[in-house]
C-alpha cells in the first residue's frame, strides 16, 4: 500500500527524510455555495516555451509565509489546499484562469478565510503527482505571499510557470553513489520487451529490473544460485529496486545473508502499481513474467531453475505482489515471504468488509468514519480524505485507483469500473463480485486448495506489525485463518508493535528482517547447506 510514500523506507537507506502520509478530518472537494464570489487563479506559463504544453494544473495554499515550497503536507493533507484543471496545448506565453471552487480540497477556496497565505502553482506533465510527486520535468511557480488576503477579494493573484522542480541534492548525490556501485558482475539492469504486454497496449512495454548478484558470482564458475524475486511497495520505482539490491549486496558480502541472485523489480506504471497480476486493464503481468521474463533471466544468469530455486519476497503492495505469485503460480514458485501486504482477504479491506450489505469505505457500520492510517495508536487519516485528495490531484496514479486499476472490471467507457462511489464511499456489489472471484486470495486459495495443495503447503510466509500503519494485520489474521483451516502450515509473525514503516527493524539495524528471510528462503532451496550468518561485530 503506502499511499504514494513507499519512498519513506527508500529514504532511510538513504538518509535523506521523506514524508509518509497522514491526513485529518475528512473534508469533500466540493463546489462554493452560489452565494459566494469564486476564487480565481491566474497561471501563466514561460514564453520561452518551444512548443504548446498540456497536463495536470494544480494551485496550493496554505496559510503562513516564508516557504520555499507549497505542497501537499501528508502528515496533515488538509492544512493544504489544492485546487485543479485539465489543461490542453497552452501556448508559450499564454495564461488561463483556474477557477479554485471548481475542484478543490479539502474545500472551494472561497470558503477560506482571511489570514496570511502562501500559494505555488505546479503543471503536472504526465499526471504523476498521485503516484511520485513533483518530478524534474514538471513546471513550477514561484512561491506568492498573499498577505492579509481575502479569498476571492482583490486582484486575481497571477502566478507564473517558470522554472522545473530541483531533485533532492542528497537524494541525488546517493543514487548517483548506488549507480557507481552498481558495476558488472555486481548488478545489471535489465529490460525486457514483452511480447505479451505489448500485444495488449499496443506500443512497447518492457519489465524492468535490477539483478543483483552474490559476491562470489563468478563468470568461470559453474555454480547455480537460489534467486529471490524482490518488489517493492506503491511509491517504489526502479531507482528504489536498486538501492535496497545494493544494500542486499552489502549484507551479503558482510556473510548477513547467504548468496542469493536477487531480482528486484519494477511494477510501477502509470495507472499506479500492476503487482504483478493479470488483469483487464493493466495487462497480462504475471503471465508475463513467469512465461517471459524469468525464462529469459534464467537463460543468461546460472539461476537454480527449479520451483524450490524460485523465492519470492515484497512489501505493501509488493507483497500482495508476491503473494497473488505464489497462490496463482504454485508449480513456479517454491515460497514466499510477504511483509505487510496489502489485503489478503476483501473482509477485511483496511477495515472495511467489503462483502457486508450496504457496505461503504468511508463510514463503519455505527456511522463513524473509517480510518486508513494510525500512528502510535491515534488515527490520523481516513479513507475519504485520501479518496478526495486523490480526485483532485489527478485521474490516475493514486493509492485507491491503483486498486481499481489492478482489481476492476473494465467499464463501457474502457476505465476500470470503481469499487466505490467517491461522493458517498458506497461500494458497488457487481464490482466487488468480480473483485471477490479475481483478487481476494483468501478466497482464490480455498477455491483452488484441491488442485494447489500440494505446491502451497508451508509455502506461505507473513510478516506485519501489530501496529500496521495501514491496519493491514486485520486482513491477515483472516487469511491465516483460512490457511489454517485448509491444514495449509502457514508461517504468520505478527510483530508487537511494529509499523508498515519500522517492520524490518531488529535492534538498530532497520533492515535486519532481510538476513532472517533470506536465511530461511536459503534453507529451502538448499536444506542441506546448513548455512549460517558470520558472528555480529562486538559492540
Amino acid at each position: 500500500m503506502v499511499l504514494r510514500f513507499n519512498r519513506y523506507f527508500l529514504s532511510a537507506l538513504l538518509a535523506v527524510c521523506c514524508a509518509l502520509s497522514a491526513g485529518s478530518s475528512a473534508l469533500s472537494a466540493q463546489t462554493a455555495p452560489a452565494s459566494q464570489h469564486h476564487v480565481f487563479f491566474r497561471v501563466q506559463v514561460p514564453a520561452t516555451l518551444t512548443a504548446p504544453v498540456s497536463g495536470r494544473l494544480l494551485v496550493f495554499l496554505k496559510q503562513g509565509s516564508g516557504d520555499k515550497e507549497v505542497n501537499i503536507d501528508e502528515f496533515h493533507p488538509a492544512d493544504t489546499a489544492v485546487a485543479a484543471m485539465e489543461v490542453h496545448g497552452l501556448a508559450p506565453g499564454a495564461a488561463i484562469e483556474l477557477n479554485a471552487d471548481e475542484m478543490a480540497f479539502p474545500k472551494p477556496f472561497s470558503t477560506l478565510g482571511q489570514g496570511n497565505y502562501e500559494a505555488q502553482a505546479a503543471l503536472d506533465l504526465d499526471h504523476s503527482y498521485t503516484y511520485s510527486g513533483r518530478r524534474p520535468e514538471d513546471w513550477i511557480s514561484p512561491v506568492l505571499p498573499l498577505a492579509n488576503w481575502t479569498p476571492g477579494s482583490g486582484d486575481e493573484p497571477t502566478l507564473t510557470l517558470d522554472h522545473h522542480p530541483e531533485e533532492n541534492p542528497q537524494r541525488a548525490a546517493a543514487m548517483a553513489k548506488m549507480k557507481d556501485l552498481a558495476k558488472p558482475g555486481v548488478a545489471q539492469l535489465e529490460e525486457f520487451e514483452s511480447p505479451l504486454l505489448t500485444r495488449f497496449w499496443g506500443r512497447s512495454v518492457t519489465i524492468k529490473a535490477w539483478v543483483i548478484l552474490p559476491p562470489d558470482y563468478s563468470a568461470q564458475s559453474r555454480k547455480k544460485y537460489p534467486t529471490a524475486y524482490w518488489t517493492h511497495g506503491f511509491g517504489g520505482d526502479i531507482d528504489g529496486a536498486l538501492v535496497f539490491g545494493m544494500r542486499l549486496y552489502d549484507r551479503m558480502k558482510n556473510h548477513q545473508m547467504p548468496p542469493i541472485i536477487w531480482v528486484m523489480l519494477d511494477e510501477s506504471i502509470p495507472q499506479g502499481t500492476h503487482e504483478f497480476a493479470d488483469s483487464v486493464n493493466n495487462g497480462p503481468w504475471g503471465t508475463a513474467l513467469t512465461t517471459e521474463f524469468i525464462p529469459h533471466l534464467e537463460s543468461k544468469y546460472r539461476m537454480d531453475a527449479r520451483p524450490s530455486g524460485r523465492l519470492l519476497n515484497g512489501h505493501s503492495s509488493g507483497g500482495w505482489a508476491t503473494l497473488q505469485l505464489q497462490v496463482n503460480y504454485p508449480k513456479v514458485f517454491g515460497g514466499t515471504w510477504s511483509t505487510s501486504p496489502d489485503p489478503s482477504d476483501f473482509h477485511d479491506f483496511t477495515g472495511a468488509d467489503l462483502y457486508a450489505a450496504n457496505a461503504n469505505v468511508y463510514r463503519k457500520p455505527d456511522g463513524t468514519t473509517m480510518p486508513i492510517m494510525r500512528d502510535k495508536g491515534k488515527v490520523v487519516a481516513t479513507f475519504d480524505t485520501f479518496s478526495r485528495l486523490e480526485q483532485v490531484l489527478g485521474p490516475y496514479g493514486g493509492q485507491v485507483a491503483s486498486f481499481e486499476w489492478v482489481f476492476s472490471p473494465k467499464g463501457a467507457d474502457g476505465a476500470p469500473e470503481p469499487m466505490f462511489d467517491r461522493a458517498t464511499g458506497n461500494v458497488d456489489p457487481k464490482v466487488v463480485a468480480y473483485w471477490h472471484d479475481h483478487y481476494d486470495l483468501a478466497h482464490i486459495t480455498e477455491a483452488n486448495w484441491a488442485q494447489r495443495k500440494a505446491d502451497l503447503k508451508g509455502r506461505i510466509h507473513l510478516f506485519v506489525g501489530t501496529a500496521d500503519t495501514f491496519y493491514l494485520d486485520g486482513a491477515a489474521h483472516k487469511f491465516e485463518a483460512v490457511l489454517t483451516r485448509l491444514g495449509a502450515d502457514p508461517h504468520f509473525a505478527y510483530i508487537p508493535d511494529r509499523t508498515h514503516f519500522d517492520l524490518y527493524m531488529i535492534g538498530k539495524d532497520r533492515m535486519g528482517l532481510f538476513d532472517q528471510i533470506a536465511a530461511e528462503m536459503y534453507s529451502v532451496a538448499r536444506p542441506k547447506a546448513n548455512w549460517k550468518p558470520a558472528p555480529a561485530p562486538a559492540q
